[in-house]
């Protein structure tokens, strides 16, 4: 994979946050006064730059290693799939090595435009030698010359902000080389959740949130202890991206996952959320959810 174009990168980047950071009180007016009315709409995550649509798609559902529900349907269906997620407006694709999709999607995204996808993916990279080896794979994999967001997947200890360090470190060298957009995290646990909080490093945080909580939920804690921290980090300028908004699929019928939409978008601290569709009539029926939940 090439080096990006680092005029280009820096030039669309400085632009966006340039009216970020510029018009920050206007900004911050425009979002009070403004009303989301469906998962498409276009929304900022963030301070990172990056702009995506409310609701993403994710490969991973319910997956084991290298193998994820979309990536067994197949590549073909897997590319209609997405084909399909995309001309209903969403941009945000979410992926992570372990799902095994990142070729899959490299295939059905080739010939959209590159500046209107955010592509987030994650590694499990333990030393800088193999997330230096994992970012250029990714690239490669994925047929882009930046990654979106990369975050480290899975944290499981409130330790990780130490004992991942050396990783951090790396992937904020590839951040000031433009090869990545944003760094971040997905969390295991209250322990490494609270830890990526205070965490200044953490551009995004991927985070387990509905109103279930606990086990059932398959969240870190209950609602109200997830949702404070998200709050607080929502509130130091981090971006919060919800995933397991339908409680890994345990919320199956229309009224449970509207009340679920309903809680998640009332938090007021998600940038966006991603929910892992299988099939286009789960993405029709979860747009409808949306704007149903946006309604009040």
């Amino acid at each position: 994979m090439s080096e990006p174009s680092r005029r280009d990168f820096l030039t669309h980047s400085a632009a966006v946050v340039g009216v970020l950071a510029a018009g920050s009180n206007l900004l911050s007016a425009a979002d009070q006064a403004r009303k989301l009315t469906s998962g498409a709409d276009r929304v900022p995550l963030g301070k990172t730059g990056i702009i995506t649509s409310l609701l993403g798609m994710g490969t991973g559902s319910v997956g084991v290693k290298h193998s994820s529900n979309q990536v067994k349907l197949g590549e073909a269906k897997f590319k209609k799939l997405v084909r399909y997620a995309y001309d209903k407006g969403i941009t945000f694709f979410d992926t992570a090595d372990q799902y095994g999709s990142h070729i899959y999607l490299r295939e059905a995204l080739r010939g959209l435009p590159r500046d209107r996808l955010f592509i987030q993916t994650k590694t499990h990279a333990t030393t800088p030698e193999m997330a230096r080896a994992d970012i250029e794979r990714f690239r490669e994999e994925l047929g882009v010359d930046y990654l979106d967001t990369l975050l480290m997947h899975c944290m499981q200890k409130g330790s990780w902000p130490i004992d991942r360090r050396p990783v951090m470190d790396t992937l904020a060298e590839a951040k000031a080389k433009g090869r990545i957009r944003a760094v971040g995290v997905s969390c295991h646990g209250m322990a490494p959740l609270k830890a990526a909080v205070d965490c200044d490093w953490v551009d995004v945080d991927l985070a387990r949130i509905n109103p279930v909580g606990g086990n059932k939920g398959r969240m870190d804690g209950t609602p109200e202890e997830v949702s404070a921290c998200l709050k607080t980090m929502h509130a130091k300028g981090k971006a919060v991206i919800g995933m397991k908004i339908l409680a890994e699929g345990t919320l199956k019928t229309p009224e449970k996952q509207i009340e679920s939409l309903r809680y998640v978008l009332g938090l007021g601290c998600l940038s966006c959320f991603v929910i892992g569709f299988e099939s286009e009539q789960q993405i029709d029926q979860i747009m409808e959810r949306i704007e149903t939940a946006l309604k009040g």
